[in-house]
């Protein structure tokens, strides 16, 4: 009769339970972080505080740029602090203006936040005090990511990607 070692090859029920355990609360732990995270987005749009920081600017010509500096768009209840640079064609620039980008702060603005697209939203702002400017259009998802639209009256329009975190 020939020698078999029986050597059981099921994993033990033990096992099984603490693997499944530790899923189940890593997969727990990132839904309730996204949803809080989602939360968080919903409070900095709906009470007009929340930055957008620009990760990639795509000029209407020319080629996309990843942006290494800190680049954003900051919005207060009360305030709007423009820090975007510019790329592209600009019809006609104010004496004196070195830097070229979109650099102003704000406080009298229109903000306009409407439902968008796969539960995001739609924001439109409008300075109303700063000269050769039109407004800012931006589409965000969810989950905080979105293009922003710089519109000027004496530059070539140019979006940037990047995502947004509230201000607290």
């Amino acid at each position: 009769m020939p020698f078999h070692n029986k050597v059981d090859m099921k994993p033990s029920n033990i096992t099984i339970g603490k693997i499944f355990l530790i899923v189940s609360v890593v997969f727990l732990t990132n839904r309730t972080n996204a949803q809080s995270g989602k939360e968080a987005i919903r409070a900095g749009v709906e009470s007009k505080k929340f930055v957008f920081h620009a990760q990639t600017a795509l000029p209407t010509s020319g080629r996309s740029r990843q942006l290494t500096a800190d680049y954003d768009l900051r919005l207060f209840s009360d305030s709007l602090v423009s820090n975007l640079p510019f790329y592209g064609r600009a019809y006609s620039v104010p004496y004196g203006s070195g830097d070229g980008g979109f650099n102003f702060t704000s406080t009298k603005f229109e903000y306009t936040a409407t439902p968008g697209k796969k539960k995001g939203w739609d924001i439109t702002i409008k300075p109303k005090d700063v000269n050769d400017f039109r407004e800012f259009s931006l589409s965000l998802s969810d989950n905080g990511y979105g293009t922003l639209q710089v519109f000027s009256n004496n530059r070539q329009p140019i979006s940037f990607t990047g995502y947004i975190t509230e201000i607290k």
